[in-house]
């Protein structure tokens, strides 16, 4: 096969372009004959293992969402690097394979879509931002509470930039803004859930907010555009996994840390009080155990990744569970000092919350959440009890439902999660009936 390399770095296969035209104009047929059902979507989760694809059909009335089409495809090792995509015509064909068993299943196609965005480079974080007002007696209305948020936003931005600046060694780095949510408003010191109308002199606001590289997004765009979906969003992934867990704000204190081993990366969400204080990623993910097995044991990659698979379901032969255990105990190690990192960056929190929820392919590692429970990690880190660690089942996310009974574990979550941003995104299409929040979190998406 015959490869090139663009000048972004990203890897194009010619002869997969040609297959990949073809699949598409097949897709694209096919979605066109759908293309009025305006309440179906589908959550694309383009994952460094596998690409996942869950088509939603969702309820105008109520919000919910019931799940019709579940589809899946297997990713080469040269299709993405870190939770980024460094194969664009690849990932489209196989984009392209799993909305096709999805749209199979459900019986119809699909238009809009939302897609995840992974990787170190993506930087999710809340801000703070104190405002003097000059007339502390004029009531806050809405127009001076949208400026308060952009100022947010552009320190965010600001802030972002910098430190990809460090991480890059010194390359100025292009950002767009992909999720905002807010946190929390103080006036005058304190605790306000509608600010409009209120006076005062001191607004203080936190926003959280997460930015990813412009080549990372184009590249997603690029593949949206090559299905001929419509791209409602970008969605940081721990973004979407909190917006999963969270769901209709049902328990505005609800805390918890959110955990989503992938194949290239680890992605942390904190959730403080019903809300996303910051979310962290670190390039460790299942794939960097597969690779201690195949350098330890000198097997290939295929059959170290049996033998990875093997510890959980217990079909690796009892005789030799101690090498391949012993091959990744020290990246496993290393993976837990990466948790214990990402977590002491969390300054602003006076404590963390204790309950541990972990998705995603590589959580399917037994050996990783024993590390969690049974070593002392976690000693130097201010939480108040001995953190508790539980997979994420499909049946906790509210409001959306799988008529499929094709998405069984947790290593579905991060999509089921995408739904609901996707959702979220639609209906802030329509302003009318939204609560003073909602209305505030529509500013933050235009």
């Amino acid at each position: 096969m015959l490869n090139k390399v663009t000048k972004t770095g990203i890897t194009v296969s010619k002869q997969v372009i040609g297959k990949v035209s073809q699949a598409s104009k097949t897709w694209k047929d096919k979605a066109k004959a759908n293309a009025g059902n305006d309440n179906l979507i589908v959550g694309l989760d383009i994952g460094t293992e596998y690409i996942k694809a869950l088509i939603g059909q969702i309820d105008p009335e109520s919000g919910s969402i019931e799940i019709i089409g579940v589809g899946r495809k297997h990713q080469s090792l040269s299709d993405m690097q870190a939770g980024a995509i460094s194969d664009i015509a690849a990932v489209v064909e196989n984009c392209d394979q799993a909305l096709k068993e999805a749209e199979t299943q459900a019986g119809m196609s699909v238009r809009k879509a939302i897609i995840g965005i992974a990787g170190e480079l993506v930087k999710g974080t809340t801000t703070t931002l104190k405002v003097l007002r000059n007339d502390s007696n004029k009531p806050l209305d809405a127009d001076e509470m949208e400026k308060i948020i952009v100022l947010v936003q552009e320190r965010a931005e600001k802030k972002a930039k910098e430190q990809l600046t460090i991480e890059t060694g010194g390359r100025d780095v292009n950002v767009k803004l992909v999720n905002s949510a807010l946190v929390s408003i103080e006036i005058d010191g304190y605790p306000i859930t509608n600010p409009i109308g209120f006076q005062g002199k001191e607004v203080v606001v936190q926003l959280y907010t997460a930015f990813a590289p412009l080549i990372h997004i184009g590249a997603l765009e690029k593949t949206a555009l090559e299905l001929d979906l419509d791209l409602l969003a970008v969605a940081a992934e721990p973004f979407a996994v909190s917006r999963a867990v969270l769901g209709n704000r049902s328990s505005q204190n609800f805390s918890a840390i959110l955990i989503d081993v992938g194949g290239g990366t680890t992605d942390i969400a904190v959730i403080n009080d019903g809300g996303v204080q910051g979310t962290k990623m670190f390039g460790i993910g299942g794939r960097a155990f597969t690779k201690s097995i195949e350098r330890d044991l000198a097997v290939s990659y295929d059959m170290a990744e049996l033998l990875k698979v093997g510890l959980s379901d217990n079909s690796v032969p009892v005789a030799k569970r101690p090498a391949v255990e012993s091959a990744i105990a020290k990246t496993a190690s290393t993976w837990v000092n990466g948790i214990e990192l990402a977590l002491s960056e969390f300054t602003k929190l006076d404590q963390l919350p204790y309950r541990l929820f972990l998705c995603g392919g590589g959580s399917s590692l037994t050996m990783l959440v024993d590390k969690l429970e049974e070593t002392d990690w976690y000693k130097n880190l201010p939480f108040t009890h001995k953190p508790t660690v539980h997979l994420i089942k499909p049946e906790q996310v509210s409001a959306i439902v799988d008529k499929t009974s094709k998405v069984i574990d947790h290593t579905f979550i991060t999509a089921m999660g995408l739904l609901r941003v996707g959702n979220d995104t639609m209906q802030f299409d329509d302003q009318s009936s939204l609560s003073i929040r909602d209305k505030i979190d529509r500013m933050l998406r235009t």
